[in-house]
């Protein structure tokens, strides 16, 4: 905190998204409560981990927001990877130290190109024993650092993309456009058996998340030198990550009944998942228009925190 920007006196209700740039060497629950310290704020969540050991993109939903954060673990991400061939380590990263080394087949740029291209879009992978799912009311990296293995089953993930940004032997850097839920380090240990060598991840940085892969993020340095008027603008809507949902402006007179959580009958032909907004408050929330024609509330915020 600057020395010009007072303290604030208790918690506030802030409300909208803001895309960290999170360093490495952080978890992503200490990026949060640094966040929410930064910005006095009351309620503060994460919408998908980024490990210690990888930085870039971490989109916090602050007050309101937080009752959609669920949808954007669903997003899509990018990330930025640097594989390291001809070396192994039980967590298939930095984590731990190598214990097996291979001298590495003759490779060149094409060859990793065509590993890239020739890897299976549609992947059961299977999560690593360095993983944060738990077995038995433990965490898997329990029994790995206790040298016990465990059975874990295969998850379906998609491959978008991947290309190929550098290759400076033993060193490949690619960048990989996938679904929720894939681990990095097992990608990589995977594309290393398919160039008929070992692996481990050595860089790691998520570019960006589904809808704001393009979107500007901020350092903490950054953040800490503006004022709190300033960090505040920063904040994205707390619709900003629902634009896959469809609008529905709500009348004034119908919009009573739905923030009160009772169904109303909406114009229109529209059907399915619905964006509500209405004349006046703006954003209201999420709800789903039956067959019948009937609005039924889903999900809605309680204050008015964003503009229509």
């Amino acid at each position: 905190m600057s020395a010009q920007e007072p303290r604030a006196s208790g918690p506030m209700d802030v409300h909208g998204i803001l895309l960290l740039d999170k360093p490495l060497g952080l978890s992503s629950a200490a990026a949060v409560a640094r966040i929410k310290r930064l910005f006095a704020a009351r309620k503060a969540g994460h919408t998908g981990s980024l490990d210690p050991l990888a930085s870039g993109m971490l989109p916090i939903c602050l007050g309101e927001a937080t009752k959609f954060g669920a949808l954007m673990l669903e997003a899509d991400k990018t990330y930025r990877l640097t594989l390291r061939l001809g070396e192994r380590t039980p967590s298939a990263d930095l984590e731990s130290t190598v214990i097996e080394r291979r001298e590495l087949p003759p490779l060149t740029a094409r060859d990793l190109e065509r590993a890239l291209a020739d890897f299976p879009r549609a992947y059961a992978q299977v999560p690593p024993m360095h993983s944060a799912i738990k077995q038995d009311g433990k965490p898997l990296y329990v029994y790995a650092r206790a040298g016990e293995t465990r059975e874990r089953a295969a998850r379906s993930i998609v491959i978008h993309d991947m290309q190929l940004i550098e290759w400076l032997s033993p060193d490949a850097t690619f960048d990989v456009r996938c679904t929720k839920g894939a681990y990095m380090r097992v990608l990589a240990e995977d594309l290393a058996l398919r160039l008929a060598t070992i692996g481990h991840l050595v860089g790691l940085r998520r570019l960006g998340v589904a809808p704001f892969a393009d979107s500007p993020q901020w350092t903490f340095e950054a953040l800490e030198a503006l004022s709190p008027g300033e960090r505040a603008r920063l904040l994205l809507p707390v619709d900003a990550a629902l634009g896959r949902w469809r609008r529905l402006d709500v009348p004034a007179e119908g919009i009573e009944a739905v923030r009160q959580g009772r169904s109303v009958v909406v114009a229109g032909e529209c059907t399915g998942n619905v964006r509500i907004y209405a004349p006046g408050l703006g954003f209201v929330g999420l709800g789903a228009v039956e067959a019948s024609g009937r609005l039924k509330p889903l999900r809605l915020i309680s204050a008015a925190t964003n503009r229509a």
